[in-house]
């Protein structure tokens, strides 16, 4: 009796695309489809990095890696965690960092400016000192640190969890002498520290954003999503501080997601220049030092 061959490595990704599809997943960990999600899983799943899988979608894998991919599905179907967990992986600026529930999943839209080494808005040669708030898994301190090669890089974080989980990248990246982790609230354990860039992915996500999230991200540690009641508690606090901690010609950039309408109706006259991705993306802010301090008053705590 004839058995049919083993499925190629493109018939498993549209028939695990389909599954997805299906099963009425929630994508925002990494890919934004079932196409990206499956294609992701299974490269994965057969130790190719994501720009290799191309070459081998006429591959036939093994009995024993498709019962692994299958494995993979039915977890990611039945369990809703990000597929990031699963696979403990996530790729950010084209470098794939370790991650586990302690941090969230790496999506900021900032690694495209840091691999542009945020041009125009600053001269690469002045960056000597970097600060990554609210680190998370390192990613983006990371990122900077290979972006310029010159740089020191600090990596702050209030969550020790989290900063275990930066620890193992910085190891993995062997950025031991470059990146420094450090245990902050924000900036409070910074005192007198300046920095030529600062950049920061804080927590943005308003209160009844929060009630509303798909289940992938109740996965995720609250702590690093929740900003009070707007989205905006965390980043006016980083807006009021930062002038104390830029180098003249600095710069702050920072991710605000879905809170960036709420901040701009917080802070009319603010002269926010808000970074547009490749998909037009607009939720990413860029301050000068120069700014930051003439707008000082307004960004400073009420009382």
């Amino acid at each position: 009796m004839n058995t049919a061959p083993p499925l190629t490595v493109r018939e498993l990704i549209r028939r695990i695309e389909q599954r997805f599809n299906d099963a009425g997943l929630y994508f925002g960990h990494g890919t934004d489809n079932a196409l990206d999600e499956a294609a992701w899983l299974v490269g994965s799943a057969l130790q190719l990095a994501p720009h290799e899988l191309d070459a081998h979608l006429e591959d036939r894998p093994t009995p024993a890696q498709q019962n692994a991919i299958r494995a993979l599905v039915e977890k990611r179907i039945n369990t809703r965690q990000p597929l990031a967990y699963l696979l403990k992986e996530a790729w950010f600026a084209g470098l794939k960092f370790y991650v586990d529930e302690r941090v969230i999943v790496p999506r900021s839209l900032t690694a495209e400016f840091i691999v542009e080494q945020f041009h125009p808005w600053i001269d690469p040669a002045r960056i000597h000192r970097i600060l990554d708030l609210c680190t998370g898994s390192g990613c983006m301190a990371i990122a900077c640190a290979y972006a310029f090669p010159e740089a020191r890089v600090e990596a702050a974080d209030i969550s020790e969890a989290a900063l275990a989980v930066a620890r193992i990248n910085v190891e993995n990246h062997g950025q031991q002498g470059r990146v420094q982790l450090l245990h902050s609230d924000l900036f409070s354990g910074l005192a007198g520290a300046r920095y030529d860039l600062i950049v920061t992915n804080p927590p943005y996500v308003a209160r009844a954003e929060m009630q509303t999230l798909p289940p992938e991200y109740r996965h995720e540690p609250a702590l690093a999503l929740a900003s009070g009641a707007q989205g905006l508690d965390a980043v006016t606090r980083i807006l009021a501080a930062a002038p104390s901690h830029l180098n003249p010609g600095g710069i702050l950039v920072a991710e605000v997601g879905n809170s960036a309408a709420s901040l701009q109706e917080k802070f009319p006259s603010a002269p926010f220049t808000w970074l547009t991705t490749a998909t037009g993306d607009e939720s990413v802010l860029l301050l000068t030092a120069e700014q930051l301090r003439q707008h000082h008053a307004a960004f400073a705590p009420t009382r």
